[in-house]
């Protein structure tokens, strides 16, 4: 069994946050977990050009006055206000950095973070800011699982607490076992439906005779992936089953489609880890599905 005993919403007061919120309560409630609210407030360092324009030698930092922090503090508590007398524990926090995600990461490394809910703000500005910073950092670097929240996610109680339907995408890593292992826990304590999707990423068939063929190639690579999948899925502990399936394609493109064409409430994968390998590997498939699910993702980090 997984234990979820404390969850870090970050939250930045917009629509998107609201509907994380919601679904970190969710959570919650079937976890019986302490929610922590948190916001970063951005400090800047404007330039002031004492001497000739071209050289600035003063600069002061812009932290919050005491006024704009008790503004905050109210904007936070009325922000949870709703949440308030559930039965569920809520707290708000306010802290003040030169970059977000770090503040975030830090916060939840105090609190002992078991999961990090985040709002996304919709595709365009998803892919043109949160996910190059924030976003980005946070599901590549945090030690906890990370559930990631797009505006068009549906029903909130479905992805815990009523039998959700939840596809893992898996790729043999380490990585993503652990999000297999974290996937099954899910379904098995939720009485939910589980399918375990590998994606075998080859070149298509092709009617030029010209070129050689490769349809053989293709045939014993399916094979190959079915019979670790297989395997795979018949070693989940307790005996859970997920159901496997393999296709051909491009991964995201398919983990999407499959997806919607199930109507599954929860997308579970993993991402590599801190270094330069991951960042190939976010931009081409963890990142398209996080920008384009229209349900929440939930991303693990492979383990130290």
């Amino acid at each position: 069994m997984i234990t979820i005993a404390r969850i870090l919403c970050p939250t930045d007061f917009s629509d998107g946050s609201r509907h994380a919120l919601d679904h970190a309560m969710s959570i919650a409630r079937w976890y019986r977990s302490q929610v922590t609210v948190l916001h970063v407030h951005r400090l800047t360092t404007p330039v002031y050009a004492v001497a000739p324009v071209t050289m600035p030698v003063g600069a002061q930092v812009l932290t919050l006055t005491a006024a704009e922090t008790a503004h905050l503090l109210d904007a936070l508590e009325e922000f949870v206000a709703p949440e308030r007398g559930q039965g569920t524990a809520v707290e708000t926090a306010l802290e003040q950095d030169f970059d977000v995600a770090d503040a975030v990461l830090a916060r939840a490394g105090t609190m002992r973070a078991d999961l990090i809910v985040l709002g996304t703000h919709g595709r365009s500005g998803f892919q043109r800011f949160m996910l190059g910073s924030v976003a980005e950092k946070l599901l590549r670097r945090a030690d906890c699982p990370v559930l990631t929240v797009p505006p068009r996610a549906g029903d909130v109680e479905r992805p815990i607490s009523m039998r959700p339907r939840i596809l893992c995408a898996v790729d043999f890593s380490k990585a993503s076992a652990r999000a297999l292992d974290y996937a099954a826990s899910l379904a098995r304590e939720s009485d939910g439906a589980l399918t375990a999707l590998h994606v075998v990423d080859v070149p298509p068939e092709s009617s030029d005779p010209s070129l050689p063929d490769i349809s053989a190639y293709r045939t014993a690579r399916f094979e190959e992936a079915r019979l670790a999948l297989a395997g795979t899925v018949a070693a989940l502990d307790e005996g859970w089953k997920a159901a496997p399936l393999v296709l051909a394609g491009k991964p995201s493109r398919e983990i999407l489609r499959v997806a919607a064409e199930q109507q599954d409430d929860l997308i579970v994968m993993g991402v590599l880890g801190r270094g330069a390998l991951d960042r190939a590997f976010f931009g081409s498939t963890a990142e398209h599905v996080v920008r384009q699910a229209s349900c929440p993702v939930l991303t693990l980090r492979a383990p130290d």
